[in-house]
């Protein structure tokens, strides 16, 4: 699916944003328009007009001045690894790339902090801090491409969320600037704050419909020393599920709690080219579990009470990854499952989440739902808290967006989730594919205040316009 460029800017308008970022930061050739038109979104293409790449705070507000003034669409971009379109520049205008805001500014190793720019990759960030000793444990499977200003946009989590939290656990001040082009900090780097609204978790999970970050504070924690890896098979979902809940109730808290049913497990299997994990019949799903601390002893003795306890919901033969290498295995097979899956023609991926009990229910609901709309699942995702990835194939349906034939089977999707007391996303946000779908999770006084809200950072709809929802 793709769009014609809609012609806002008229060579004086251009002419003065080449002059505020250079000539080499603007984009208009249809190549560079085209890969920054699209993301990770099933197969959407939206072309922008322009494609700008600011260096420095004030770059950024200049360039919200203009497109203010003459309403001009501006839709910011970190890596491109989103999911929900939060990065399709789909009403034209401009794309804002934050790439070369890319400075680790400071690791301040007294209060546990580190201050960076937006377009700092992730993972890079987090081997930054290890090195001294620190650990920032947001941990999409993109880590190793997505941005930190991207993260914070959309809230997101990863693996060790689990016990470790989310983006929103980890931020404490930011550097922000407003689509009328003027600068704010949201709050200070201290622990705690109680100064009148907090405008810091609000522009958290925003999806850069509110403001253009351009500095963050996060949070520090110290480095765990230990972990231990080893991956469960199970017979049945149910039994894989069930045994999710039964692990923290009595009483672990693992730092990781991964849910792959057998189908993605195989498909990545395929991609990664690896045979360190035995793909056997009669297995349904399996767990990866992680425990990590500072204490190896202690360790062992919950790896091994959690391999007992999982022995009463029938599993199978635990692997328990003995070294670096296999770790690495095994986190490859389970960071590359959206890839492999999609490869494989499951274009379609909902991030349900759930109470983590009522997984089995969530589950079996989806492949139930799949026989009544024809269409097949592919489960995995984040089971410690209740997170699962639901990625879709049905025949003739590349894209839910857009497509009336998904309308339906979505709808009745997340009504299972929100009749389960979940919600239809917990990691990848709304953006331009999910926004049809908030009446369900939603009251209409509650989407109309996020949309007051909305009106009150942006009165002319500028910044990632027809994000989350549309403004009449």
């Amino acid at each position: 699916m793709a769009t014609e460029v809609k012609r806002l800017i008229t060579p004086e308008i251009f002419s003065t944003l080449k002059d505020i970022v250079g000539e080499a930061y603007i984009l208009s050739d249809t190549e560079n328009l085209t890969i920054y038109g699209k993301d990770t979104t099933e197969q959407l293409l939206f072309l922008p007009e322009v494609v700008l790449k600011p260096g420095t705070t004030a770059e950024v507000a200049a360039i919200m001045k203009v497109c203010n003034t003459y309403l001009i669409p501006v839709t910011p971009r970190a890596a491109g690894t989103g999911v929900t379109g939060g990065a399709l520049p789909h009403k034209g205008g401009v794309v804002l790339s934050i790439e070369r805001l890319n400075k680790i500014i400071d690791i301040d190793e007294r209060n546990l902090q580190v201050t960076t720019e937006p377009g700092v990759i992730t993972e890079v960030l987090q081997n930054a801090v290890k090195e001294k000793g620190l650990f920032y444990p947001p941990d999409p499977s993109s880590k190793g491409s997505c941005f930190i200003g991207g993260n914070i946009g959309e809230n997101s989590g990863g693996p060790k969320a689990v016990k470790y939290g989310v983006v929103k656990d980890y931020v404490l001040n930011l550097e922000v600037v407003l689509p009328t082009g003027e600068v704010i900090w949201t709050g200070a780097n201290v622990l705690k704050n109680s100064t009148a609204y907090n405008l810091t978790q609000l522009m958290v999970g925003s999806e850069g419909t509110l403001g253009i970050i351009t500095k963050a504070v996060l949070k520090l924690i110290p480095h765990p020393k230990h972990d231990l890896l080893m991956l469960v098979p199970f017979p049945t979902i149910d039994k894989a599920t069930e045994a999710v809940s039964a692990i923290f109730r009595a009483g672990f808290t693992p730092s990781v709690l991964e849910f792959m049913e057998i189908g993605a497990l195989k498909l990545a299997s395929k991609l990664v080219e690896t045979h360190a994990v035995p793909v056997n019949d009669g297995i349904e799903a399996h767990l990866l579990i992680e425990v990590d601390g500072n204490n190896m002893d202690v360790l062992m003795s919950d790896a091994e009470a959690i391999c007992e306890l999982l022995s009463g919901y029938d599993a199978g033969e635990v692997f328990f990854a003995d070294d670096s290498n296999q770790k690495e295995e095994l986190w490859k097979l389970r960071r590359r499952a959206a890839e492999a899956v999609r490869a494989n023609g499951y274009m379609i991926e909902e991030d349900t989440v759930v109470p983590r009990a009522e997984l089995p229910k969530l589950i079996r609901g989806v492949k139930e739902l799949g026989k009544k709309y024809d269409f097949d699942a592919v489960c995995y995702g984040h089971a410690g808290d209740g997170n699962i990835h639901v990625r879709i194939k049905k025949e003739g349906s590349e894209n839910s967006y857009g497509n009336e034939a998904m309308v339906e089977p979505l709808r009745a999707l997340f009504a299972l989730v929100h009749s389960l007391g979940g919600t239809i996303s917990a990691e990848h946000g709304i953006g331009l594919i999910q926004k049809g779908f908030l009446d369900i999770v939603f009251h209409e006084a509650a989407i109309r205040i996020m949309k007051d809200v909305k009106k009150a950072f942006d009165p002319n709809n500028i910044l990632n316009p027809g994000k989350i929802f549309d403004l009449t």
